[in-house]
């Protein structure tokens, strides 16, 4: 789910969780539900707490059975703030790859029961960032939610409006090699742009896949670019370690993340040959699951 919205989304949410949860990969923004104060999780809580910090390390089969089980389980508890807490907690883990529909929509359900049972004020204007994640949820992996609160029409909106913005974007980066590629200008090309950076674990994870689509792909028009915001002295060793091939370019100053209204990586774009966005995830991909947004461009 993000150092502004990614899952500097689960990252800095679990900070606030007290870092119980989640060592490094994501990065949300300091807006979790407490403030500085420690976090006291129940007995009842306690297990749910230790299973969410162990997600990462199951294989995907059983994440997956894991995570639903645990959906069903957080919806049973009290309505406590830890509730909402372990509820977003799960949501933004649970897009981490291809765990099924009938999971993501049984999370779903959990942080929308849980956003019934506690409704959020809006913060500096803007909607929540669980109604945004509920609403992430909704508009990009096609589950549905009870959900009539003005909070969540609005994350709503806030996704609309940064998807027509993301279709207008146009920029000019360089690469590592020192070759400058505009994104406009790769009209007749499908391009896939994917935001990703050294320290977040989901965008290691679906680096293969990636290359092995390039690879696939390149010949018949596939443009993967690869946009980090971390300078060359840091991403240069990192894929001197790696078979990666496909173009990686800098946005050091973040002014491409911030057009394309990037609040949480790894995420992925895909733009058809005319130069229409047609695909988009929120969360590291898996290799069918990149098949499928590359169809959206008629890349079979």
């Amino acid at each position: 789910m993000r150092r502004n919205f990614f899952r500097v989304s689960f990252s800095v949410f679990l900070l606030t969780l007290a870092a119980l949860l989640f060592a490094c990969a994501v990065a949300f923004p300091p807006r979790a539900l407490a403030a500085d104060d420690k976090i006291v999780w129940s007995d009842q809580e306690k297990p749910i707490v230790e299973q969410l910090h162990g997600l990462r390390k199951l294989p995907d089969d059983v994440r997956a059975h894991t995570t639903k089980d645990l959906a069903l389980q957080i919806r049973q508890l009290p309505a406590t703030p830890n509730k909402l807490r372990l509820a977003g907690g799960l949501a933004n883990l649970s897009t981490e790859g291809d765990f099924g529909h009938d999971t993501l929509q049984e999370v779903a359900n959990t942080l929308a029961a849980a956003l019934r049972e506690q409704p959020q004020p809006d913060k500096n204007g803007e909607p929540d960032f669980l109604y945004v994640e509920l609403a992430s949820l909704v508009r990009y992996e096609n589950v549905q939610v009870a959900m009539n609160s003005p909070q969540f029409a609005a994350a709503m909106v806030k996704l609309e409006a940064e998807d027509a913005k993301r279709q207008q974007a146009d920029f000019t980066l360089t690469d590592l090699h020192g070759k400058t590629w505009n994104l406009k200008d790769l009209r007749g090309k499908v391009v896939l742009l994917n935001f990703w950076a050294t320290w977040c674990p989901p965008c290691r994870k679906e680096m293969p896949d990636l290359e092995a689509l390039y690879l696939k792909f390149k010949d018949q028009g596939l443009v993967v670019l690869a946009i980090s915001d971390e300078d060359a002295a840091k991403v240069n060793p990192f894929l001197a370690e790696r078979n990666i091939t496909y173009p990686v370019l800098l946005d050091p100053g973040r002014k491409v993340n911030e057009q394309l209204e990037i609040e949480g990586i790894p995420k992925s774009f895909v733009y058809d040959r005319g130069g229409k966005l047609v695909a988009q995830s929120i969360d590291m991909r898996t290799q069918r699951q990149f098949l499928e947004m590359l169809a959206q461009a008629g890349l079979q």
